[in-house]
């Protein structure tokens, strides 16, 4: 008689395959980091959070919050329904419209998550006779968006366009249409793409091009219109761009930007537009005011460079492993475990400096790190501070690494 496992204990089973003895030896996820900095401000410890997406350091921002307050009193909270079948709030078009000017694009349009934009927009444009290129590094939304389409995904090495076009002259003519989908700034290892020779390959083979700007926007580029702007490319040439809300913009949300022909089919059919809520006014009005201080405030993006390239300079000359990080936005520091990298982000919150750990799912096995997001509010004594904490840092204790071998060994 075959026995069945409920939910319960499948999801148990999962987890402790997932890393569920690491958890045991400390848990640095899921802090609240509002109560984390009361507290350790209570006790007069500076507190400083490199985990966050502030980039720009608008979160809070008095002109956010009091647009954001505004909009509430004017409009309410909810988008109320489906774009298509409820109709629209009067802040959602005009938002589009500037987001798409701001990036070089004839339209835009928004869903209520940067992850759900990838998703819907790669498993709805390619189809059986298609095939999706991904880098191997890809973001798991972009990967979930290949899961769900019928298209063919071949993967390519992470950069290597010269693997790239080895896949695309053996393969290409096999198929209708082709996708290549790459990202701005990589979010586990700080780092971006040729974009001028991928263009190359783009017109020699006759393929389209999806960007991923999530953590480019305000990071990359001068006027920090992403990584267009930053090698000097014309961003029209690139066909569509997906991005989020929820980082440089101070809100949460997606956006896809294309050419109007395209934005114009996708309003009518894009499952993860159609089929779901808009976004509410409230948030709209806080990122349209973030896009609006980003470019009066564009001394923002400098001190952004300043501080990433700052950071990764100074861990470097600290003998810290950045890997292949380009000093903007995201910088990882990687090590050569887990337990060192769990010990590590203990410590690192002991001093508070708020750091979790990426292992094991977020990242291959072999290749944990803590990743710091920095951002134009951070000082560079906060920077300064947190690179002497890691550099003077002693090795995991042996005891630690006896609690995490049980627990595995229990596991």
């Amino acid at each position: 008689m075959t026995k069945h496992r409920s939910l319960s204990d499948y999801a148990a089973r999962r987890f402790r395959f997932a890393g569920n003895a690491l958890l045991e030896f400390s848990d640095p996820f899921f802090a609240q980091i509002d109560s984390l900095k009361q507290e350790f401000e209570a006790a007069g410890t500076h507190f400083v959070s490199f985990a966050n997406y502030d980039y720009l350091g608008l979160a809070n921002h008095p002109q956010i919050v009091a647009e954001a307050k505004r909009e509430l009193d004017r409009l309410g909270i909810g988008a109320l329904a489906s774009r298509l079948v409820g109709g629209e709030r009067s802040t959602h078009k005009p938002f589009e419209a500037e987001i798409a000017k701001f990036l070089g694009y004839e339209s835009a349009l928004t869903l209520v998550s940067g992850y759900l934009a990838n998703v819907t927009t790669i498993s709805w444009l390619m189809g059986k006779r298609d095939a999706i290129f991904i880098d191997e590094l890809a973001h798991n939304s972009i990967v979930a968006g290949t899961d769900a389409s019928d298209a063919q995904v071949i993967k390519f090495r992470h950069n290597d366009f010269d693997h790239l076009e080895h896949l695309l002259a053996r393969h290409r003519e096999e198929y209708r249409h082709v996708l290549v989908v790459v990202e701005g700034l990589y979010s586990m290892d700080g780092d971006s793409c040729d974009l001028p020779r991928l263009l190359q390959i783009k017109d020699k083979h006759q393929i389209w091009l999806m960007l991923d700007e999530a953590h480019s926007l305000g990071v990359l580029g001068e006027t920090g219109r992403g990584l267009a702007e930053h090698q000097g490319v014309d961003p029209a040439r690139i066909d569509i761009v997906v991005g989020t809300m929820s980082k440089t913009l101070a809100s949460c949300g997606g956006y896809v930007c294309a050419k109007k022909q395209v934005i114009d089919w996708f309003r009518y059919t894009l499952p993860g537009f159609v089929y779901s809520v808009g976004l509410s006014p409230v948030i709209l009005a806080s990122a349209r005011t973030a896009l609006r201080l980003m470019q009066e405030e564009n001394w923002r993006i400098a001190k952004l460079a300043r501080n990433a390239e700052f950071f990764r300079d100074r861990a470097q000359a600290a003998g810290l492993s950045t890997g292949p990080a380009i000093g903007r936005g995201v910088v990882p520091i990687l090590f050569q475990d887990s337990v060192e990298t769990m010990w590590a982000s203990q410590r690192l919150l002991d001093k508070g400096f708020y750091v979790p750990p990426i292992v094991q799912v977020g990242v291959p096995k072999d290749q944990p790190r803590l990743r710091f997001f920095i951002s134009a509010n951070h000082t560079e004594s906060e920077i300064q501070g947190v690179v002497d904490c890691l550099r003077d840092m002693p090795p995991a204790s042996q005891e630690a690494r006896e609690i995490v071998a049980a627990a595995m060994a229990g596991a």
